[in-house]
């Protein structure tokens, strides 16, 4: 594994570690080419490139599996079965202040997200544990102060996570 996804996963609460492989800022949204650098959070969004009311993009070669437009508020989202061999990722847009948490079913994975009132984040998170080719569903719990968009996706694994 790549030093900055190490450096990532630390950051993730115990309880996930296993389960994450990968939490990354490096797609085409985030403003910067994918390369080995210092750990750092979701990098804040310029104002004229990214909104929160459009979802995430995903690169050209992941596929996605399932979209939801800026909304407030806990919601349910299907997505699609996958082929097996591809990660699942779930890419969550934000801004407002507060905590979101994001599950998947039927993985049970999970992770909390912070957003920041006045600024726009993305975080890209990445799963490859058995089960992620099945459909299923991302439930979001996020109280009425942030507004949160998200893309769930389809991909590779990163190289050496496997």
């Amino acid at each position: 594994m790549s030093q900055q996804l190490l450096a990532r996963l630390a950051l993730l609460p115990a309880v996930m570690l296993p389960l994450v492989v990968a939490c990354s800022p490096d797609h085409p949204d985030s403003g910067k080419a994918s390369k080995p650098a210092a750990p750092s959070k979701s990098e804040p969004a310029t104002p004229t490139r990214e909104s929160v009311k459009i979802p995430p993009e995903l690169d050209g070669t992941e596929t996605v599996a399932g979209r939801q437009s800026g909304t407030r508020g806990g919601r349910t989202l299907e997505y699609r079965r996958g082929q097996k061999g591809k990660d699942l990722i779930v890419a969550v847009r934000c801004q407002g202040k507060g905590e979101i948490k994001v599950s998947l079913n039927p993985v049970k994975v999970g992770f909390p997200l912070k957003c920041v009132d006045g600024e726009v984040t993305t975080t890209y998170n990445q799963v490859g544990v058995t089960g992620v080719e099945k459909k299923g569903t991302v439930s979001v719990q996020a109280p009425s102060t942030v507004r949160w968009s998200m893309t769930i996706g389809r991909g590779e694994a990163p190289e050496g996570a496997r």
